[in-house]
């Protein structure tokens, strides 16, 4: 079939196996010219499909030549419907990581669930034996608590007051002003019970009760802070709660890994396009103009990249981690360099819908969105009839 991106608001619906394939291809290319990363051996990633769980699973096995066990939670193809994007990059990873010979497989369901739990569990202990890093990159809205049964959805809501400030509609570049409500009573629970670090505490105790890590295994989940413009809607609302939660959850993970000399960290990563940064209003504008600083000033980095140094620099530099005053390492420091936030800042004053092609990078937006889906990649063919019916290595 010929696969066109169909939109729906903030979600495309259709994705291109091609364009992941290649997408994919790109980020190993990139991990690959690096250099080796003398990092984890095997390795487990929870949230693998898309994003920093994809970007992490590559770094780990084409930076450090990792077995790697990648859970996500994607619809699969069906004849005349294509699977999620995150269906097919993980298609597109495992061949490739096959066809390097590195061990590579992959368990598709609810990650929160006991029993996607249960089968990693099983899995590593078939076949790794232990994992020596855990990343924690799950982005879901919804959450059932596997021990009450009780479903949490999240919401991303100011706290205390209605919150106005300018957004964009990417697609058309309409700059606009766009007024969020305030949280009501249970959001500020929900949300922490579905984006906080609750489930990442529960993995890393199911893994250790079984004595499935590793002596100074590490475990790593990601966050985001952004700047006091997104402050209102972001930081110090309810997602802000859920991400405090998260990353206090990673000094009691490291108290309960010292026995084997384990620890867990937060790292505090750059504003990307995500599926879920596109849907939060303020966020698409903001992106648009701090890519146009940071390209300007040599610094700007999409997923692989950040990734790529956060291990290579960071995590495994052969020395102890630096982390800021709250434990976090902070891979956005090129994001919240003071010059480059007072630029930032500038743009968005008098950012409106007729300059914002110029003084900001809307179209690096756009491409960046349309990647996410396998669509607008250089070097794939977009005319030519496609196979939607690609399956996953390890799961057939």
């Amino acid at each position: 079939m010929i696969i066109e991106p169909r939109m729906r608001g903030f979600i495309c619906l259709t994705a291109h196996p091609k364009g992941a394939e290649q997408n994919v291809k790109n980020q190993i290319e990139y991990v690959k010219s690096k250099g080796k990363i003398d990092g984890a051996k095997k390795v487990l990633v929870i949230g693998a499909s898309t994003g920093f769980g994809l970007a992490s699973r590559i770094t780990s096995a084409f930076g450090s030549d990792a077995g790697t066990i990648g859970v996500f939670f994607e619809k699969p193809p069906s004849e005349g419907k294509t699977a999620s994007p995150g269906w097919y990059n993980s298609a597109a990873f495992e061949t490739e990581a096959h066809k390097a010979g590195l061990y590579a497989k992959s368990i598709n369901g609810d990650a929160f669930s006991s029993e996607v739990k249960r089968e990693t569990l099983d899995m590593i202990k078939a076949d790794l034996g232990q994992v020596d890093l855990v990343i924690y990159s799950l982005a879901s809205p919804v959450r059932t608590n596997p021990n009450t049964g009780i479903t949490h959805r999240s919401v991303l809501k100011p706290i205390g007051n209605v919150y106005t400030n300018k957004t964009v509609d990417f697609h058309t570049g309409k700059v606009s002003e766009v007024s969020i409500e305030p949280s009501k009573e249970d959001d500020i629970e929900n949300t922490v019970a579905v984006m906080g670090g609750e489930d990442w505490q529960m993995w890393i105790d199911a893994l250790k009760a079984e004595n499935l890590l590793a002596d100074g295994a590490i475990t790593v989940a990601y966050s985001y802070i952004g700047p006091s413009l997104t402050e209102p809607v972001y930081r110090k609302g309810t997602i802000g709660r859920a991400k405090d939660h998260l990353e206090a959850t990673a000094f009691s993970i490291t108290d309960s890994l010292k026995d084997i000399n384990g620890k867990a960290y937060v790292s505090v990563n750059k504003a990307l396009v995500t599926q879920a940064s596109s849907a939060i209003p303020v966020i698409p504008l903001y992106i648009s103009l701090l890519y146009k600083i940071m390209k300007e000033e040599g610094v700007h980095e999409g997923t692989i990249e950040q990734i790529q140094r956060l291990y290579q620099d960071r995590l495994y530099a052969g020395k102890e981690v630096p982390t800021d005053e709250k434990g976090r390492i902070r891979i956005d420091d090129w994001e919240m360099r003071d010059d480059i936030q007072e630029k930032v800042a500038a743009l968005w004053e008098k950012a409106t819908t007729e300059n914002l092609s110029e003084i900001g990078d809307l179209e690096g937006y756009r491409k960046d969105f349309y990647n996410l889906f396998g669509f607008d990649v250089q070097d794939v063919n977009y005319e030519s009839d496609t196979n939607e019916m690609v399956g996953i290595e390890s799961l057939k």
